[in-house]
């Protein structure tokens, strides 16, 4: 071959092999793209966090898995595909609940909420499911004007749903409009009466100080659910918790165990056990049946309670320890959206002492829902600390209003009943002088 075909062979070889590079180079960029949509588009659904091993409950975990997977892939090829989207929400929701990870799954609620309600495509239905879910997750954030604001656009969407009246009932209750509460939860009732509504019916009967009526519709509302559901087991917590307040610990423990058969390591069910086990005077049960909570979920209240018997049985180092965990969680909520200001004044109050600091948490949330009868009971117990007892019982009067059996509220009557009863003494003793 003369050297000038070898030449030309040598430049067709490398042109062929150039064209082949820049051909491999704009499929592999344009399968790039691809992926990079791809991958755009689902992360545009939150994802779904990876649940404990204690959490798995058989089946369920792996149920859970492949229904997210579907619906995630449905909705991010299809922007319009709202329905998936309310289902997604909804996982969202439960898994809150179940799993603790308040931070990331009510915020990822709604994130895909907003995206449906964005949507100009949306129906009537769709709107009104994702308002009322809203609803309810703006309730779980603590956000209680704006719940009761979204659940009131939703109803008259939809008048005849009971899943809305339920919100309603919840939101007026925490707004300190027992009335009304009473009023949206005769509605539910009427329209579907299953746990979710029995239920509320037992806690507005709980908080008018009429427990044998509030156990009887608990009793309701747990034979209405499914057995191992997650919210049926929630039910007989709340029975469960009935019945220790009226002082039959045996009940209560019966239904705590018929639980954990049902649903292993439900960490409610232990946490209330540990509830049982400190009332009886065992408080080291207590302290490793919450530690057993703990290890399943991150449950502010479960380390709440371990402060508690810390302080109770005098070990103030470990106290201190849980405190600061308990406020950087409280912090991190906030940081999400979640209002917890009842729960700081409780934590400053109740665990530190630092009454003062409690009083500006607790006026934030006064300025809000003053007729609110929690917020009132903890204001008359810190303003009964602070020995300004005109205020004291201003709030204790305003936190009796529904007649509710709280027994801090009948401590709190019996101190301001001593000290007016002392200065009354001292006032007969000075007029006789």
């Amino acid at each position: 071959m003369m050297d000038w075909e070898a030449a030309i062979l040598k430049l067709i070889v490398m042109t062929i092999t150039y064209k082949t590079l820049i051909i491999l180079a704009l499929s592999l960029s344009l399968l790039s793209c691809q992926q990079d949509k791809s991958i755009h588009s689902v992360t545009d659904i939150p994802r779904l966090m990876e649940r404990t091993a204690a959490l798995h409950y058989g089946q369920e975990w792996t149920n859970l898995q492949n229904s997210f997977a579907e619906l995630s892939a449905r909705a991010s090829r299809d922007i319009d595909d709202l329905t998936s989207r309310i289902s997604l929400a909804q996982i969202y929701i439960r898994e809150a609940r179940i799993t603790g990870e308040h931070g990331h799954y009510y915020p990822a609620a709604l994130d895909v909420l907003d995206q449906i309600l964005d949507n100009e495509g949306r129906d009537k239905d769709q709107e009104f499911m994702a308002q009322s879910l809203k609803a309810g997750v703006l309730l779980s954030l603590h956000q209680f004007p704006e719940a009761l604001e979204t659940a009131s656009a939703a109803v008259k969407l939809n008048p005849f749903n009971a899943q809305i009246y339920g919100v309603l009932v919840d939101a007026q209750v925490e707004m300190g409009d027992y009335r009304t509460a009473i009023e949206m939860a005769d509605k539910m009732v009427s329209i579907r009466p299953d746990l979710r509504s029995y239920a509320r019916v037992s806690y507005l009967r709980e908080i008018h100080g009429m427990p044998e009526e509030s156990i009887e519709a608990m009793e309701m509302a747990v034979a209405a659910g499914f057995p191992s559901y997650e919210e049926t087991a929630w039910a007989k917590v709340t029975l469960s918790k009935l019945y220790r307040d009226i002082g039959d610990a045996n009940r209560a423990e019966a239904i705590l165990e018929s639980i954990l058969i049902e649903r292993p390591n439900y960490p409610f069910a232990i946490a209330e056990q540990a509830n049982l086990a400190f009332e009886r005077g065992d408080p080291e049960l207590a302290i490793d049946l919450l530690d057993q909570a703990i290890r399943v979920i991150p449950e502010v209240g479960f380390n709440v309670k371990l402060a508690e018997i810390y302080d109770h049985m005098g070990l103030h180092e470990e106290k201190a320890e849980v405190i600061v965990d308990v406020l950087a969680m409280l912090e991190d909520d906030e940081a999400n959206g979640h209002k917890m200001s009842m729960e700081f004044a409780y934590v400053y109050g109740h665990l530190s002492g630092n009454n003062k600091r409690a009083l500006e948490y607790l006026m934030e949330e006064y300025e809000i829902r003053p007729g609110n009868i929690d917020v009132n009971r903890m204001l008359a117990e810190i303003y009964v600390n602070l020995e300004n007892w005109e205020r004291a019982r201003y709030h204790w009067e305003r936190a009796s209003q529904t007649g509710s059996g709280h027994p801090e509220l009948k401590a709190i009557q019996e101190r301001l009943a001593k000290v007016e009863g002392q200065n009354s003494q001292v006032g007969s003793e000075a007029g006789s002088i």
